[in-house]
């Protein structure tokens, strides 16, 4: 077993290897390890922990510099960071689509400059569908920290030069961690995006650390105490790994499960433990951070390759993860600290602006010529471009409040739904018999439609606009046809199985009265009756159409064409009719009993858009999705016919 150095702890060495370990495992898609990503809330305590005691002890001794601990910081993060940055504009120049290369050079600059978690807060969550597009959204964690570290010495500086000791640290650190984590649990549950992201509501993490430093000398830890503390982290910390999901409200208060177990082993501080102590432990935790950003990108690139869901290639890219971590390690981390600590503090720091300076400068001229278009055949930027083919008034429409008239200004129909609705606007427009006719769209994106007034729905605008249609119908243009258009597949079971985009739920999130932790047949019993009664609601005062849910495609259907051509590969992109009504046979059930009971009609968009073995994801060559399940202004003109049979 490695033996401590001086001022070096292998505790906490070892506790980086579990922590990039879980990280690891659950992006490469391992199930077993549906938390891993507790391991970056690990790094923050222990990061926490490791900056309060640089800070306080040197201004214990009145030797703290500012200059010296940002330089420090520098030079730990910036080499290899700016590495991997350079490597993926390098090879994205000969792989990545227009608009993909474009948004990798966004997101590096902003990395470099660590303000990436604010870039990624305001594009889309760390789980969501569009996180498979981004090769550095693992930088959020390091922006968060850097931002830590520049206010927290400023911060503890200032109070020590009004009440210097301990103790006034102490109870400050305190403070703020309970206004962060109570501001942290609050945000969770009305803004869960800004609450993983921002440094704010994360702060507590951090802080944690910094109190566990102060409180270590004044608690006696036997060896008995200190073992059962251990063991206690530990479980604690594995068992969030194995135990959370991506639907696990998160940070919130179930942060505080990884957060407290990492401060039992570290006040444990036990250097001979055989869970942190071994060659391996220590061997990982020393190239930590080199795995970490060496991980995301690979896990993407699979994704890109389409060879996510492989086993093979899975553990390929543990291994080369690991390779590249440690040659990272080897060649970047030790070898640019060594060369920078021979130089004095001012050549460092102006060494090492202008290498990120020209660093950031590709980064801009990619993201200033769009990508570079050029680099790649006109036919792939063209099928690229299907990926803004979609409605243009999208944003302003896909609201609750949002009452959008499209086509002429006498509404002929309504169309009611969620963003399924809005990518087929057009079309029911072009179906029209006359010029002054218009559609009124009333859509929310990810919006389950029903009228029951105790629906519990993930976003509050869904109720909204649920109880506005309910109202609305009822007076509003009396007799005129209503059109149903949802992905209510999607929307109660998540997107299709083994999809890296659009992952599956595990639970419920749409519900009524009764809480449901599975897919209960309970549970699909209560969603098919509502699901009729607010068809038939709807009956009493319109004729209801209920179109059949379009075919989801399971992967970005312009990119993946226009990566095949890049590749000089053609890739098919296509589901089955048996997986096609294997998947939505529910959907279809329910629309088929709204129809018996209620006289609701059937709008089949599956003549139009399948052959007799499956539904493709282009039409003659051309992608008629904009993404992985929404038609595109392209493809949903295939649907004008059956549209067309609603005016006739």
């Amino acid at each position: 077993m490695p033996q401590a150095s001086q001022g070096f702890r292998l505790d906490i060495n070892g506790l980086r290897a579990w922590a990039v370990a879980a990280v690891v495992l659950y992006h490469f898609g391992i199930v077993q390890v549906g938390g891993g990503f507790i391991g970056v809330d690990v790094f923050f305590v222990i990061s926490g922990f490791l900056m309060t005691s640089i800070i306080v002890r040197g201004l214990e001794t009145g030797s703290f510099s500012f200059w010296s601990f940002y330089l420090a910081r520098a030079r730990r993060i910036l080499p290899a960071l700016l590495v991997v940055a350079l490597v993926l504009l390098a090879v994205g120049w000969f792989l990545l689509l227009p608009d993909e290369y474009e948004l990798a050079a966004k997101h590096a600059y902003r990395s470099l400059l660590f303000v990436s978690n604010q870039t990624y807060l305001n594009e889309a969550g760390y789980f969501d569908a569009a996180s498979h597009d981004k090769w550095l959204l693992h930088t959020w964690s390091l922006s968060v920290e850097w931002q830590f570290y520049i206010l927290q010495p400023l911060v503890l500086a200032a109070l020590w030069k009004l009440l210097p000791g301990r103790k006034t640290v102490a109870i400050s650190l305190a403070l703020l961690f309970a206004a962060s984590l109570a501001w942290c649990i609050h945000l969770t549950n009305s803004n869960p995006a800004a609450a993983f992201y921002s440094l704010n509501p994360r702060a507590w993490e951090l802080l944690a650390g910094g109190l566990v430093f102060l409180a270590a000398p004044h608690l006696r830890i036997t060896a008995r105490t200190g073992l059962a503390l251990e063991w206690s982290g530990f479980a604690l910390i594995i068992g969030a790994a194995l135990l959370l999901d991506g639907q696990s409200q998160w940070p919130g208060w179930h942060a505080l499960i990884p957060v407290l177990g990492t401060a039992f082993v570290l006040l444990a501080a036990n250097q001979t433990s055989i869970l942190t102590g071994s060659r391996l432990a220590q061997w990982l935790g020393d190239r930590s951070y080199s795995i970490y950003l060496w991980h995301w990108p690979l896990v993407v690139a699979l994704v890109y390759a389409q060879k996510h869901t492989e086993p093979l290639w899975i553990a390929g890219g543990l291994l080369l993860t690991v390779l590249l971590g440690d040659q990272s390690h080897r060649w970047v981390e030790v070898l640019a600290r060594q060369r920078l600590a021979r130089l004095q503090a001012a050549p460092a720091t102006v060494l090492l602006v202008v290498i990120v300076a020209l660093a950031i400068l590709p980064a801009r001229l990619i993201r200033t010529h769009d990508g570079y278009p050029q680099r790649v055949p006109e036919a792939v930027a063209v099928i690229e471009g299907e990926k803004k083919n979609y409605d243009q008034r999208r944003a302003e429409c896909r609201k609750a409040d949002a009452e959008c008239i499209y086509g002429g200004p006498n509404v002929a129909a309504i169309l009611v739904g969620d963003s399924h609705a809005a990518s087929v606007v057009s079309a029911l427009v072009a179906a029209l018999p006359h010029a002054d006719q218009g559609v009124m769209l009333r859509a929310s994106a990810g919006c389950y439609i029903s009228f029951a007034p105790d629906l519990v729905a993930p976003k509050g605008d869904c109720k909204k606009l649920n109880h506005d249609v309910r109202e609305d119908l009822e007076t509003q243009y009396p007799g005129l046809p209503v059109v149903m258009v949802t992905r209510t597949t999607g929307n109660l079971l998540g997107g299709v199985t083994g999809e890296a985009e659009d992952p599956a739920l595990e639970r419920p999130v749409f519900m009524f009265s009764t809480h449901y932790d599975s897919f209960s047949p309970a549970y699909f019993a209560e969603i098919e009756k509502d699901f009729i009664a607010t068809a038939c609601q709807i009956t009493k005062h319109h004729p209801l159409y209920l179109m059949r849910p379009i075919a989801e495609m399971g992967v970005n259907v312009p990119g993946t064409v226009a990566r095949g051509l890049i590749w000089g590969k053609e890739r098919p992109v296509f589901v089955t009719l048996a997986d096609y009504h294997q998947r939505h046979a529910f959907v279809w059930a329910m629309q088929d009993k709204a129809k018996e009971q209620c006289g609701a009609q059937i709008l089949d968009p599956l003549p139009l858009l399948c052959d007799g073995e499956r539904c493709s994801g282009t039409h003659n060559g051309w992608p008629i999705y904009y993404d992985d399940d929404h038609l595109s202004e392209s493809g949903n003109k295939l649907l004008r016919p059956m549209f067309e049979t609603l005016f006739k």
